[in-house]
Parts: C-alpha cells; sequence; structure tokens
C-alpha cells in the first residue's frame, strides 16, 4: 500500500518537475578548447540522468564480477547444504523406524555436506543411531559434546537421563534432571524425575517445593496438583506420627481438605489425634472420612476409636456410620463385624446377607461363615458360605503395580512412583487357595497328615506350573525400617 503511494507520488513530482521546465525553457553552454556547445535545459538533465545510471550499472556490473567466485562458492554450498538436509531428515526417519543401517548411511553421507544449523540435528541422530546399534558408550560420549552447546544443551540431557536410567544410576538420574529443571523449569520429565526421586528419598518437603514449580509453570493441572500435595502431606505426616503426632494431625488435616476422598490423610489424622487422646476430634475426621468415601480401614479406626470402650459401646458407633451410609455396603458389613463382636448375631446376620446382596464378595460371605460358625455351629452351612467364598468376588486391597499391599503407601514399591497405590480389587484367587481356606476352617480336614502333605506337594507343584495363584503380597515396613525404605 505505501509502496504504490510513493510511486505514485514520485510519478507525480517528475511530471510536475518536467512539466515545470518545459514552461520555463532555458540553455547550457559548455565550452571545451575554444568550442561552443548549447544545449536545452531538459536535454542536458536527460543526459546527467542516464550518464548517472550507466555509472551505476558499470559499478555494479564490477563489483558482481569480483563477487562471483564467492558467490559460486556459496551456491555451491547451499546446494550441498540442502542435499545434506535431504540425507539428514531420510536418516531421522530410518532411525525411527528402528533400521539401524540406513540411518549410519544417512549419518556419514551427511556429515560433510549440513550445514550450521543442521548440526544439532546431526549430533542427534548420530546418537539415536548408537542407541538403535546397542553401542551406548557412543551415544553417551554424543550427548556429552552436545551438553557443551547452549543450543543442544536440554536434549543432551535428556539423552544423559535416559541413560543413567537405564543403568541405574540414581546419582547420575537426579543430577542431569536437576540440571536440566534450573534450565528449564517447565520440563515435565525432569520435574516429574525431580519430584519422584525426592519422593523416594523420603525428601517430602523438596517434594512438595517441586511440585509447588510445576502447579505454578501449568505442567500439573490444578485438580492433579491438589492430589499429589494430599499424598505429600499425607507421607510426611506418617512419618511424624510417632515422634510429632500434633504435626502430624495438622497435615493430615491439610490432606483431607485438599482431598476430602483420600482416606490415608484421614486415618494418618486420626490416628495422631487418637494418640493426643483427642477422640472427639479424631471421631470427626473419620466421619468427614465415611461421608465422602466410605472404607473398612476408615470404619474399623472409628469404631475401635477408644480403646476401653465395651463391645456394645463400639456396636454404637458402627451403627452411627451404618446410618450415615445406609446404602453402602461398607456400612452393613461395619454393622455386622460390630455385631458379631457384641453377640447380636441376628443383628449381624440381617446386616451380612443385606451386604451380600448389595456386592456378594469373598469378605461377605467369609463374615457370614463366622456367624453361622458362632450362631449354629453346623460344620455343614459353614463350608456352604466358605464355598461361596470361594466363587465370590475378592474384597478390594490397596494395590500397586499388581502387588497387594497390607496398608497404603505413598510409592509403589515396584516402579516407585508416587501416588500408584489404589484401592481395588484384585485378580480372581485360585481354587487351590480356597480349598486350602476351607480346610483351615474347623471340622474342614478329615484327612491324615501324611494325605494333607501329599495334596500340598501336589498344589505346589500346580502352582509351579502354572504361575503364581495370584497377586503378591507385600507388607509395608514400620518405624525405621519404613524410612529407610524411602
Amino acid at each position: 500500500m505505501w509502496a504504490i503511494l510513493t510511486f505514485f507520488i514520485l510519478v507525480l513530482v517528475l511530471y510536475l518537475g518536467f512539466g515545470w521546465l518545459a514552461d520555463n525553457p532555458g540553455s547550457v553552454t559548455f565550452v571545451w578548447q575554444g568550442q561552443s556547445v548549447e544545449v536545452s535545459l531538459v536535454v542536458f538533465l536527460v543526459a546527467t540522468l542516464i550518464f548517472i545510471g550507466a555509472v551505476l550499472v558499470i559499478a555494479w556490473a564490477i563489483a558482481k564480477f569480483f563477487q562471483a567466485p564467492d558467490r559460486w562458492a556459496a551456491w555451491r554450498e547451499k546446494r550441498s547444504a540442502n542435499k545434506g538436509h535431504r540425507y539428514l531428515t531420510a536418516g531421522i526417519m530410518a532411525a525411527g523406524a528402528g533400521n539401524a543401517a540406513v540411518a549410519r548411511e544417512m549419518v556419514r553421507k551427511s556429515a560433510k555436506r549440513v550445514g550450521s544449523k543442521d548440526k544439532p540435528l546431526l549430533g542427534f541422530l548420530d546418537a539415536q543411531t548408537a542407541l538403535i546399534e546397542g553401542d551406548h558408550d557412543r551415544a553417551r560420549g554424543i550427548f556429552e559434546d552436545m551438553e557443551r552447546d547452549p543450543d543442544t544443551r536440554l536434549l543432551a540431557l535428556r539423552g544423559l537421563f535416559v541413560e543413567a536410567r537405564r543403568v541405574n544410576d540414581e546419582a547420575a538420574e537426579q543430577y542431569y534432571a536437576e540440571r536440566a529443571l534450573r534450565l528449564a523449569p517447565n520440563l515435565p520429565w525432569a520435574g516429574d524425575a525431580v519430584l519422584e526421586r525426592k519422593s523416594s528419598s523420603g525428601d517430602w518437603d523438596g517434594a512438595l517445593r517441586v511440585l509447588e514449580a510445576q502447579t505454578n509453570t501449568r505442567l500439573v493441572n490444578d485438580g492433579e496438583a491438589k492430589r499429589l500435595r494430599a499424598v505429600l502431606l499425607t507421607a510426611k505426616a506418617q512419618d511424624l506420627s510417632d515422634t510429632d503426632p500434633k504435626q502430624a494431625r495438622s497435615l493430615g488435616r491439610k490432606a483431607q481438605k485438599l482431598a476430602p476422598d483420600f482416606v490415608p490423610a484421614a486415618l494418618v489424622a486420626a490416628r495422631a489425634a487418637f494418640r493426643l487422646n483427642d477422640t472427639r476430634r479424631g471421631a470427626r475426621i473419620l466421619e468427614t472420612a465415611w461421608a465422602h468415601s466410605p472404607h473398612p480401614q476408615v470404619a474399623d479406626a472409628y469404631v475401635h476409636a477408644r480403646a476401653g470402650d465395651s463391645v456394645e459401646d463400639r456396636l454404637k458407633r458402627a451403627r452411627k456410620l451404618a446410618d450415615m451410609q445406609s446404602s453402602h455396603v461398607e456400612a452393613d458389613l461395619c454393622l455386622a463385624r460390630a455385631a458379631l463382636d457384641a453377640g447380636q448375631l441376628d443383628m449381624a446376620r440381617t446386616a451380612a446377607l443385606k451386604a451380600a446382596d448389595k456386592d456378594p464378595r469373598e469378605g461377605v460371605y467369609l463374615l457370614l461363615a463366622d456367624i453361622e460358625e458362632e450362631q449354629s455351629g453346623e460344620v455343614g452351612r459353614v463350608r456352604e458360605w466358605l464355598a461361596m467364598a470361594i466363587k465370590a468376588r475378592r474384597d478390594p486391597a490397596w494395590m500397586a503395580d499388581g502387588i497387594i499391599l497390607d496398608d497404603w503407601m505413598p510409592l509403589s514399591p515396584v516402579s516407585r512412583k508416587l501416588d500408584a497405590v489404589e484401592w481395588k480389587t484384585p485378580l480372581e484367587q485360585s481354587q487351590e487357595a480356597g480349598s486350602r481356606m476351607i480346610e483351615q476352617r474347623p471340622g474342614g480336614d478329615r484327612r491324615s497328615p501324611a494325605e494333607s502333605d501329599d495334596t500340598e506337594s501336589r498344589q505346589i507343584e500346580g502352582q509351579k506350573a502354572n504361575g503364581a495363584a495370584g497377586p503378591v503380597v507385600v507388607s509395608e515396613p514400620k518405624g525405621d525400617e519404613a524410612r529407610a525404605a524411602h
């Protein structure tokens, strides 16, 4: 727009100028060696402009002539760089497809041709090809060279971090991740690695700081950040529950406010309150947790909140929980167990049968077997309930990476991943395990010791042939052992 306007203005100025000269004619006289030459002013100006243009054209031609070798060299270099870029692109595609031979050939062809802008890509392709070939030492050396270049430093740190994790060098992992995080606080892999490392070492305050930084840089959304913060606060509260129960209670309450349905936070806060002889506050914490997420551990902690309570007092507490969540199976199970302990067998049976209607699972039928044993003592009826337990779905449990845990843990004992422990139903149990469960009941095993040993040997051999029957059970370390594990 402005260029067009400028052009028209220039044309207008020239037109007006030549028009003025035409209306006001004049002449220019040259005297050269006694000869006088007179020309009009317009002709003189036109000749002058032509002369200046010719001088400029000649000067441009001379400059181009002397620049020709450099321009020729630049053209050849650009042509070679374009060819090298094509080789580099083909090599990256081959590396992505896992074709190490083609990728290495493209590295060789592009090494002498790529321009300075493609040098980082050449280093990346060389390192990736070395990894595909299994030459990890070469790849590590390339990444170390790339780390010296500010443009490729983050890429190199990522590669070195992956190599350190491959050889299980935790110190190197932490070093590279923390360095990358300092250079670029918005790197997801670096933030996750540092968070995982600090959590594994029990540095909960450091992990909370990393999580705060991730939240500020929008790497973690608000919902996930609240959940992870609740997990970290609960883990810290667990570590302080023996030495500083007051602080543990405060941290547990903060975690519960962040995630009201997070049962471990309520449990650690309530247990700390009970340790401080603040039964009323601990009970309120558990009631809040029960309202959001009925859980058997919450029910057990609430019913047994006061050590000196009678079975009738515990039954009263169980009734209160049952009234709060009358439609939930855990409320019926809580009432049934408390009624069984109190000798209220009819009430226990009624509540357990309600639970069986809502969720027919293993624990419900085992509880009915206990009630049957106390109420009638008929071995046949007990074994019927146990047989139903064998076929029923298993009870939920704390699990992480296919492993059943005795209690909640902030990290998976297998992958060391934060917040990997979930309350869910394990895989179905085997028939052999169910048979052993029946045989362990009173009156269940009518065989001789030799027959029992022979059957057990066959079961063990069958398990060896078919693999493990169910998930592995891992107990959480207690006290100093837990802190050492972290």
